[in-house]
Order: structure tokens, then sequence, then C-alpha cells
């Protein structure tokens, strides 16, 4: 019985030690396009790219996903152009060439078909890969990520009180990338770069969003910088909204979180975890 009960002790530390490994993050470096390139790896199994939003860094928008998804897949996190640990450099920020950024990242690392998920910035370039790569995607997650400058939710019909302004340089990212930058005196070079891009996105083609074929999963916050009618919109262009009792539906799925903004959708692990992990259970792209 003690040599029983000895062999079922052992066990459940070998499955403890083999789960802390999967999570295990590791910091990578790699040239690409002429920039140094930041990205953490963790887990095993399909690749999951994951990609941070504006300002911020893989652990300030993944940190406390990562060790879930990790458990079912390889993770490959990376920080874009100018963002955390990331290199700096004169060039603009674009979806094109940040996609083309990532696109020869996963190809120095012999992946050729991977998971995309995306919030915010980071959405607009998984978005850029899966309509200008598509045999790259298997499955594809957009968080608080619209298609077009239109559906921006920045109108207050109802006179709502304004909230005093944050100052972006009193803020968790501010703190992040003074910790890790390169070069933190590049932060103000960085939010010209973000306001440039900003200012200049003519938003992604419906016509290209309505011709996607990677399954797709839309997450937004009920209270998020995207409209309601905008996010609804996004996911009628994917196929979806239609009655799945009635008709084969292709694999297109909307999540709206509730009591959630922009910047707090990156918090809610608790809500994020188990439709992020059922989605990628789901039938993938070939």
């Amino acid at each position: 019985m003690k040599t029983f009960r000895k062999i079922c002790a052992l066990a459940v530390i070998s499955l403890m030690v083999s789960e802390v490994n999967a999570q295990s993050v590791k910091e990578n470096y790699a040239t690409v396009n002429g920039i140094k390139y930041y990205y953490v790896t963790a887990g095993s199994g399909a690749p999951l790219v994951l990609m941070h939003g504006a300002f911020s860094t893989i652990d300030k928008d993944y940190g406390k996903l990562i060790p879930v998804l990790a458990k079912s897949h390889k993770i490959i996190g990376i920080e874009l152009q100018g963002h955390g640990h990331t290199a700096d450099t004169d060039r603009p920020l674009t979806y094109e060439d940040l996609a083309k950024d990532v696109e020869q990242l996963l190809k120095q690392l012999n992946i050729t078909k991977a998971d995309f998920m995306g919030y915010s910035m980071g959405g607009g370039v998984a978005l850029q890969i899966a309509i200008t790569q598509p045999n790259l995607v298997r499955h594809l997650i957009l968080t608080s990520t619209a298609y077009s400058p239109q559906g921006m939710n920045m109108a207050n019909p109802d006179s709502l009180k304004q909230k005093k302004a944050d100052d972006l340089d009193n803020t968790v990212w501010k703190k992040n990338y003074d910790k890790v930058a390169p070069n933190p005196a590049n932060w103000a070079r960085l939010k010209s770069q973000v306001f440039a891009s900003m200012g200049t996105w003519k938003g992604f083609n419906a016509a290209d969003i309505k011709n996607m074929k990677a399954p797709t999963l839309l997450i937004f916050g009920d209270e998020d910088m995207s409209t309601p009618e905008h996010q609804v919109q996004m996911f009628r262009l994917l196929g979806g909204g239609n009655s799945g009792d009635l008709y084969e539906l292709p694999n297109e799925q909307l999540a709206i979180l509730p009591g959630t903004t922009h910047v707090n959708m990156v918090d809610q692990t608790d809500l994020l975890a188990p439709i992020v992990t059922r989605f990628l259970a789901t039938k993938a792209s070939k």
C-alpha cells in the first residue's frame, strides 16, 4: 500500500512538473527585416501567435492568459516594432509592414500554419495576415478589433459625463515601456508613430472580410471602442448571425463580454480563457 501511494505521489508530482514546464515562458530575439524583434515562447502543440495592443507588451496583455493557452498550444508571443523589448526604428507603423515582420519571424521558426490571436492593434495585424496570407492561418481570434475607422465608438449622444483623460505618460503602458524598452527615450517617437498610424488608417475592405476563409472568433466588450452595430456588421460580413438550428453555418463566432471596455478587455481572463480555448478546439482551416 505504501508503495502504491508513493507511486501515485510521484505520478502527481511528475504531472505538476510537466504542467509547469509547459507553461514556463522563454524569452527570445530574432532579427526581422532589419529590426531586433523580441518574442516569448511557452508550451507545446499547435502554434498560437499572440499580438498585443498599441503601447503595450505581451506580458501586459497576455500574461494571465498564456499559462492557460500553453497547456494545449505552442505560444509565440510577439512584441511588435518599437513596443516593449523590440527595437524601435524610423519606419512608420502600418499593418502591412507589421504583418510582414510577423510572417518573416514565423518563417525563421519554420512555422507554416498557426492560430492567431490579436488584441486591438495586434488584431489589426492578425487580420492583415488572414487577408493577405490565408494559408498561414488555422484559427483567427480578433479581440477588440474594428475593421474600419467608421465603426469607432467616440460619440456621446446621451451627454454622458466625460471621464478625466489619462496622460499616456502616467499609465501602466509607459511604466512597462520604461522597464523593458532598449531605449526608453524613444517613448515620444512611439506615441507619434501610433497616433500617425491611427490618423491615416483607412480600414480594411469589407469585401476582403467577407471572403476570408479562416474560422474566426470576434471578441468585443459591451463598452468597447467600436460600436455594437459595427461589431455585428463585422460578424455578418464573416457569414455569422444566422440560425444555426436551421442551416449549416461557417465556423464564425461572436462574443460580447459584459462590463468590459477596450482597455480592461485584457484583464477579463476568467471570461476569455474558456471562450478562446473552446474555439481553438473547433475544426480549423486546412
